[in-house]
């Protein structure tokens, strides 16, 4: 990637006025407003702590002997971290939103689709989400009746997000490094259950899944919701600094969290670490583990959506769209969303991670790594290249999946960014015949 500092818009020729909301959902993140590296790592790592990826790590363990566990799992933070970074860098140096992107990159009806598409998707995260946080406090707390966990936790986690990047960056600083304590020691009382790192080396695995279907899942677990990391690293101070903090944090923080719950399937038969607790007798440490876990998770997805909405209905506050996910959510999970998770996350497979890579692609071969200074009230109805490039990647990412073959959402990634230079040189070329 370019080291060229990000270069703010020259497109308006005076000072916009002051924000009604401070986390500026319709503009462009003023360089003062910037935070530092310690800020921006926290809230992503705060973000990446997600319980379905260690659900994700304990099921692939069980198929495969830990060396070559180890082997995907790294492989698959790899592939993870990249594909984030590139749009982090993006992002960061635009200072926009992942939906302000897509609408720079596939016109205003496309940006609306895209808002459409990850806050709607993420509304239905915060109702999953809170379904779990009932079921497993429930569960650990000895509960039967769990709607009153469901509206308590509903409303708790939504009041970070509705405080913005300041919100999510103080519930991180407490969470991250709880999380990771707690994790680092329910995994060597884990090892030492399997007889020590010698047992789990031994163990072989019951080889019923293919290395294809093990990456598929381990990338696929947070594909979706990564490509709306722009929506935190658009407050980074430099694009090369976003880019080279986001590969750092997602590959440590998906690698742990697929390690993590690959010792807990082998040491205890259980991925969810909240689970283990629960099995030592530590009903307190799970209770804390559980919290924290889905909280960082559902503030991001608050946030998220909060600031689709402002983008859909052209208000520069999120806040309404926060506190209007947040009782969607709700409804949702008192209707029982969360047994429709495996369809859920199918269809985020497919349509969203094309999306990201029309992102990549504008910015690389279209923008050459530099903020267009676009005014984002000027941009046409329709980006024909952009939108056609994300329909082949959503195309190649469906076929994908139908027919199991490959890794759709990677398939659908690339597609798309290779497409966006081959359809906006097609456009450039057309338009030249016409004059």
């Amino acid at each position: 990637m370019s080291s060229t500092p990000p270069t703010p818009s020259t497109s308006v020729a005076q000072d916009p006025p002051p924000a009604l909301d401070r986390d500026y959902p319709l503009r462009r993140v003023p360089v003062p407003e910037r935070k530092g590296v310690a800020s921006v790592a926290v809230v992503i790592a705060g973000f990446g702590f997600f319980t379905p990826t260690m659900a994700t790590g304990g099921q692939v363990a069980g198929e495969f002997s830990f060396g070559t566990f180890l082997a995907l799992g790294a492989v698959s933070a790899a592939v993870l971290a990249v594909y984030i970074a590139a749009l982090a860098i993006t992002s960061a140096r635009t200072g926009l939103t992942t939906v302000l992107l897509s609408r720079l990159a596939l016109g205003r009806l496309g940006g609306k689709w895209a808002s459409i598409l990850l806050g709607g998707t993420q509304i239905g995260w915060y109702g999953i989400t809170i379904s779990m946080l009932a079921t497993l406090l429930g569960g650990a707390l000895g509960i039967e009746t769990t709607w009153p966990i469901v509206l308590a936790g509903g409303i708790a986690m939504a009041v970070t997000a509705y405080k913005g990047f300041r919100g999510i960056e103080f519930l991180s600083w407490i969470s991250v490094p709880l999380m990771t304590a707690l994790c680092v020691w329910v995994t060597f009382s884990a090892v030492g259950n399997a007889g020590g790192w010698a047992g789990l080396f031994a163990h072989q695995g019951a080889g019923a899944m293919s290395v294809g279907t093990a990456l598929t899942l381990m990338i696929g677990t947070f594909v979706s919701g990564g490509t709306q990391i722009g929506n935190w690293t658009r407050f980074a101070s430099g694009g090369t600094l976003a880019f080279t903090i986001t590969v750092a944090t997602i590959l440590l923080v998906q690698f742990g969290m697929l390690f993590f719950g690959g010792v807990g399937a082998v040491g205890y038969g259980e991925p969810d670490f909240s689970n283990v607790l629960l099995m030592l007798g530590s009903v307190a440490l799970a209770v804390v583990l559980i919290i924290s876990n889905l909280w960082t998770t559902n503030d991001n997805a608050a946030y998220a959506f909060g600031v689709a909405g402002a983008e859909l209905f052209g208000k520069p506050d999120k806040r309404p769209f926060v506190v209007g996910g947040v009782v969607v959510g709700i409804i949702m999970a008192l209707t029982g969303i969360a047994d429709a998770i495996t369809a859920f996350l199918t269809m985020l497979g497919v349509l969203i991670p094309p999306l990201g890579g029309v992102l990549i692609g504008t910015f690389v071969f279209v923008w050459k790594r530099r903020d267009p200074g676009t005014e984002l009230d000027a941009v046409p109805a329709v980006l024909w290249p952009g939108l056609l490039a994300y329909l082949g990647g959503t195309a190649a990412a469906l076929l994908g999946s139908i027919v199991d073959i490959g890794i759709p959402a990677v398939q659908g990634i690339l597609v798309a960014l290779l497409l966006v230079p081959v359809l906006t040189t097609s456009a450039k070329a057309g338009a030249g015949k016409e004059n």
